[in-house]
């Protein structure tokens, strides 16, 4: 009995190809943006928690100022001396390990090759903090990090724009006007948050920095790592308490340092991508209704088309649950039809879109399956008025229709 009510209902979209497919094209559209909302919104997520986890586990960043960059018009806040770094490792509770950094910019010259990047003088905690392997070379000796020796060790992105496929180990270049030895190459780890490129960096003895490029003995960021066994917030403001004792901030004014916790950004932008791809999904998802609404009107049109052989149907002992059944199978069939159509189309279209939005593909068998689950539903809903109003019937009358 099903198998017959399918065949004639396959037959009827066949008879009309073209009227089925206008019908079914709101399903399709539906079903294909929502799928490639929520898929590249996943994407996107995972490509956003990839770009943060880079920056560290349980790393608080430190700096001056409110924010990134000055923020207001006032004065630049003070930077951080070394003995906030020597308080924070010895007074707060939790701290791992803490890595004092000097920063600055300049020109790394190789053999008539040249290349703009940021000079980071700090010690060997700073490979400590956020793990940070070196493919080749090694670290600074303590003899090194204590006399502040001219001795660098290149990101990936430095050591491509200079040296080629050359091996830089051993080698002696220039930056920002000084002669350093190459001792170590790091590993790449490409895109962090915000578009930063981490390999784009030098790394010197901060000791070398502060004496020959800076000029002081400021540091401009403390990068802190944090015990697992205790939370960074909790850490974050017993940080936050000593500096501002430290740096006479008195009650009711705020403060002229900002704390980067890498853990809550992560947790921030994953629940804002979701939430928007939840939006953004949603909004899709009124294409579907939409296709809903279609496939009730043709259904109705066919209804009332095909009401001579539905009379006849009647007459001759079909009773109104096998009419029933077969209009609403119909609407069903093309509703799922539009939903296998919009499944391939986004995955094509998703195809297209990740090298674009630079995200991995992803396949989520879940949201693929509820998505058609939905479109046969929508068959099942806005098919079933047309389906019981030609069930309804009167066999009579039904033959009497021009």
């Amino acid at each position: 009995m099903f198998w017959t009510t399918l065949t004639l209902a396959l037959r009827s979209i066949a008879r009309h190809k073209l009227r089925s497919f206008l019908t079914t094209l709101g399903i399709i559209i539906g079903v294909a943006a929502v799928v490639t909302m929520v898929t590249l919104g996943q994407a996107t997520t995972k490509a956003v928690q990839a770009s943060i986890s880079s920056l560290g586990n349980n790393i608080l960043q430190v700096r001056p100022g409110q924010g990134f960059g000055r923020g207001g018009g006032g004065p630049r806040p003070a930077d951080f001396k070394i003995e906030d770094v020597d308080a924070i490792r010895k007074q707060i509770a939790g701290v791992r390990v803490v890595a004092e950094e000097a920063q600055t910019t300049g020109t790394a010259i190789y053999e008539g090759a040249n290349w703009s990047t940021t000079i980071n003088g700090t010690t060997n905690d700073f490979f400590r903090v956020n793990p940070w392997p070196l493919a080749a070379g090694r670290e600074f000796s303590d003899i090194e990090v204590k006399a502040g020796k001219s001795v660098c060790i290149l990101g990936n992105t430095v050591k491509k724009n200079l040296y080629r496929d050359k091996d830089p180990v051993g080698t002696r270049m220039r930056i920002a006007g000084i002669s350093c030895d190459v001792i170590g190459v790091l590993i790449g780890k490409g895109q962090a948050g915000f578009g930063a490129d981490q390999d784009d960096l030098v790394v010197m003895p901060i000791k070398a920095v502060q004496r020959r490029l800076t000029g002081n003995r400021d540091i401009r960021v403390m990068l802190v790592g944090v015990d697992d066994d205790y939370s960074t917030a909790q850490v974050q403001a017993s940080i936050t308490a000593l500096l501002r004792e430290r740096r006479n901030i008195t009650a009711g004014k705020d403060d002229d340092f900002f704390i980067f916790d890498t853990t809550q950004i992560q947790q921030t932008l994953t629940q804002s991508t979701t939430l928007l791809t939840g939006i953004v999904s949603a909004v899709a998802a009124i294409s579907l209704v939409v296709g809903g609404i279609g496939i009730m009107n043709i259904m109705l049109v066919s209804v009332t088309e095909r009401t001579r052989e539905i009379g006849i149907r009647l007459a001759i002992g079909a009773v109104a649950r096998e009419v029933l059944m077969q209009f609403l199978v119909e609407a069903i069939a093309l509703s799922c039809l539009g939903g296998i159509i919009g499944l391939l189309l986004a995955q094509l279209v998703i195809l297209g879109l990740t090298p674009l939005l630079k995200v991995s593909y992803l396949f989520d068998p879940r949201i693929n399956i509820i998505a058609f689950v939905i479109s046969a539903v929508i068959g099942v809903v806005f098919g079933y008025f047309p389906a019981r109003r030609a069930a309804s019937l009167n066999p009579i009358d039904a033959l009497r229709h021009e």
